[in-house]
């Protein structure tokens, strides 16, 4: 009979051991290129959000999100009106942060512009890093870049066009998260899984 108990031994980033949430989130999500307008914006909004707190505190509460922001659709989140951001202020579920929630609205708007004007707001961001994501060597993830002259060049462009809460820190966790910068442990397993994803 199979031993449905067989320990997992492999390897990981350091900073997502011992909580299957966190795991499973670094296992399957966190450094795969995305470049699909929905997501990438769904990325964002949660960023946008953990500015100052601990990412796991947003992913723990990520469903609630997405029930409360109408499935990350920036096109309904662009149109929201004092009623719902009310609502959402009222919404145990989420972060209830009055600039954060107002900034999401504010971003939804701008991430709409950025389509129109460059065809999707992949295209946009991916130009930052040619089109490929940047390979790092990160030993221990505590050696991992909080920012870099990528992040800063590109919170810049998007606090110019009217993003709030964009600061170089939330964007480099945004460039990790989605891919455009492989910042896996180099012992992780995830390391050369996520390089061939190119």
């Amino acid at each position: 009979m199979e031993n449905s108990t067989v320990k997992d031994t492999r390897i990981r980033c350091g900073w997502c051991k011992g909580d299957p949430l966190y795991e499973a989130y670094h296992d399957t999500q966190w450094g795969v290129p995305v470049y699909d307008d929905q997501t990438l914006f769904e990325f964002l909004v949660l960023e946008t959000f953990q500015a100052g707190l601990s990412w796991i505190t947003i992913l723990r509460k990520r469903e609630n999100f997405r029930a409360a922001f109408d499935q990350f659709n920036y096109k309904k989140i662009a149109t929201y009106d004092e009623a719902k951001y009310e609502s959402l202020l009222q919404n145990p579920g989420i972060i209830r942060n009055k600039l954060k929630i107002k900034a999401t609205i504010t971003n939804a708007q701008h991430f709409i512009k950025i389509q129109k004007e460059f065809g999707s707001f992949s295209k946009y961001i991916w130009d930052f890093v040619d089109d490929k994501p940047i390979q790092n060597k990160v030993k221990h993830y505590k050696d991992a870049a909080a920012t870099s002259t990528i992040s800063d060049a590109l919170s810049k462009d998007l606090k110019k066009r009217g993003f709030k809460f964009v600061g170089s820190t939330v964007i480099y966790a945004h460039m990790q998260a989605t891919g455009m910068v492989n910042d896996h442990q180099m012992d992780c397993f995830r390391y050369k899984e996520v390089q061939k994803l190119i």
